[in-house]
């Protein structure tokens, strides 16, 4: 990291299925054409392909470096990298930012792909605060499974009451006119819900 200018955040965002991966993808293979240093980053916690890529649902691939946290993130970038692309940005820590921000400030070009929204649609970890530092923010949108209309929401349709759930298959694409506030059943009200054991018939 030195200390030239053009250093700029670019933050990807959107809900679930709307293309992001494939976008940070799309523009890290446009950097290395242009013959740019670069590297990229994704958190432990995402190892729904594996640990040494970055995927996406097309199955375009990347190979990126799984990082604890934010402090590891900033150690492990090499002197003379130009473009650092981060994958689901929104799984780190608050620390995140500040990292961004250094790079930036130190010229590179940060490319940062995450879910600005959880399932029930509140503002998901460090992604507010790298909105309002970015210089350029792209909105991303998937089709809603319901009505095929823009759909910015990811739909939780099973799992827990958690704020992670890693996995396609407990989400959908959903719009605001279709989207549903997700309940998890609780153990216990199912247990509470039994029919009664018939008794035997005597006499």
């Amino acid at each position: 990291m030195d200390g030239h200018r053009g250093g700029s955040i670019e933050i990807i965002a959107g809900g679930m299925f709307s293309g992001k991966s494939e976008e940070l993808i799309r523009r890290m293979r446009r950097s290395v054409i242009a013959r740019q240093r670069v590297q990229v980053f994704k958190p432990v916690i995402d190892d729904r392909f594996g640990i040494d890529e970055v995927v996406s649902r097309d199955d375009r691939r990347l190979k990126a470096q799984s990082v604890g946290n934010s402090a590891e993130l900033l150690a492990r970038v090499e002197i003379g990298v130009q473009v650092v692309g981060i994958d689901e940005v929104q799984f780190f820590d608050a620390g995140i930012v500040d990292v961004c921000m250094q790079l930036a400030d130190a010229g590179i070009r940060v490319i940062a792909a995450g879910l600005d929204q959880d399932y029930m649609r509140r503002p998901f970890g460090p992604m507010p605060a790298l909105l309002s530092v970015a210089e350029e923010v792209s909105k991303m949108h998937a089709v809603c499974v319901r009505c095929r209309g823009a759909a910015h929401y990811s739909q939780r349709v099973s799992g827990g009451d958690a704020q992670v759930e890693v996995g396609d298959s407990a989400y959908e694409a959903r719009c605001r006119a279709c989207y549903e506030t997700y309940r998890a059943e609780k153990e216990a009200e199912e247990a509470a819900v039994q029919l009664p054991i018939p008794q035997p018939i005597t006499g």
